[in-house]
C-alpha cells in the first residue's frame, strides 16, 4: 500500500499538510479555514472522509486558524501537547482533544505518527514523522536550526516537507527591522535556504524520493532561488517548492521493504547544530 502526500498550503499565511494511505489520513496543522481546506482537498482529489485525525505542531496562528471549524465539522480528534493547547486559546471541544508526548508514537489505522521537539519560539513546538507500509514522511518546518533530532529523523525519510524559509541576503538587505531579522535567523526562528541545503547535502538518504521545500517567506525568499540551490544536487530526489497560494499535486511513495541507507558520509553536528555554509 502506498503513501500519498500533499501540501495544501505552506507559508506564513497558512500551513496544512496531508499524509495518508488508501484507508486513512491525517492533517498536520490547520492554518487554512475549514472551507478552504475542503476546497483544496477536493481540487487535489483527496477525501476528507479518509482524514481520521489532526496533529498540531505549535500554536502560531498560521498553523491553527482552521482548527475549531475542521475538528468540529468532521468530529476529528486533535493531537496536541498540553502546553500548545493552553496557548492556542481556541474553542475546541474537550472530547476531541488528545495529548501526545515526544517520541511516543500515536497509531491511526496503519499510520504511526511520532512527534519530536523542535527549536521554535512557541510553547512546546514539535515536528512529526509519519510512517506506514515501510515509508517515512517528515514534516519539519518552523525550526531555528537542524539539531540532532532533526538530523536523525530527516535521514530516515522517503519524503519530507522541509522548511527553507529565507535567503540570507534578502533578509539582510530587506526592509524588516533589525529585531525581526534577528528573530527569524535565531536558534528559535526559521531555517534558511543555506541551512536546509546543508541538511539535504549531508544527511539525506539514498531513498529520499521527494523533498518538498516549505514555509518560504513571501518577502525574504523566492521559489526560483530555492530551485536553483537544490536541483543541481538533487540526484534521484524530486525537488518541489510548496506554494503559499495553492496546493501541490499529490505525490505517491510506494511501500518499502528495505531499510533507509545513507547517501553521504554523515558528519557530527557541532554543538548539536547543523553545519552551515559560512
Amino acid at each position: 500500500m502506498s503513501i500519498n502526500i500533499c501540501s495544501l498550503n505552506s507559508g506564513s499565511n497558512a500551513n496544512c499538510y496531508y499524509v495518508g494511505n488508501n484507508n486513512e489520513a491525517i492533517l498536520v496543522d490547520t492554518g487554512l479555514s475549514c472551507r478552504e481546506t475542503e476546497k483544496r482537498m477536493k481540487q487535489a482529489g483527496l477525501s476528507m472522509e479518509k482524514v481520521k485525525a489532526i496533529f498540531i505542531s505549535h500554536e502560531h496562528s498560521d498553523h491553527i486558524t482552521g482548527l475549531p471549524g475542521i475538528s468540529k465539522k468532521f468530529r476529528l480528534p486533535v493531537f496536541i501537547t498540553e502546553a500548545t493547547f493552553k496557548n492556542c486559546r481556541l474553542p475546541i471541544e474537550k472530547s476531541l482533544v488528545k495529548h501526545f508526548l515526544q517520541t511516543k508514537p500515536i497509531v491511526i489505522g496503519n499510520l504511526k505518527i511520532t512527534a519530536f521537539k523542535k527549536n521554535h519560539d512557541a510553547a512546546d513546538a514539535h515536528s512529526f514523522m509519519v510512517s506506514g507500509h515501510g515509508v517515512n514522511v517528515g514534516i519539519i518546518t518552523d525550526i531555528g536550526y537542524a539539531c540532532k533530532k532533526v538530523i536523525k529523523y530527516f535521514s530516515q525519510c522517503h519524503a519530507a516537507f522541509l522548511e527553507s524559509n529565507y535567503c540570507d541576503t534578502m533578509l539582510a538587505n530587506g526592509n524588516y527591522p533589525y529585531y525581526l531579522q534577528e528573530r527569524i535567523s535565531s536558534d528559535v526562528g526559521h531555517l534558511s535556504n543555506a541551512q536546509a541545503l546543508e541538511l539535504f547535502k549531508h544527511y539525506r538518504s539514498n531513498d529520499l524520493e521527494y523533498l518538498i521545500l516549505s514555509h518560504l517567506s513571501k518577502n525574504n525568499n523566492k521559489p526560483e532561488i530555492v530551485e536553483q540551490l537544490f536541483k543541481p544536487i538533487a540526484g534521484t530526489t524530486n525537488i518541489i517548492v510548496a506554494s503559499r497560494y495553492e496546493a501541490t499535486p499529490v505525490y505517491t511513495i510506494e511501500s518499502k521493504s528495505i531499510s533507509i541507507s545513507s547517501t553521504t558520509k554523515k558528519r557530527p553536528a557541532k554543538d548539536e547544530r547543523q553545519l552551515s555554509l559560512f
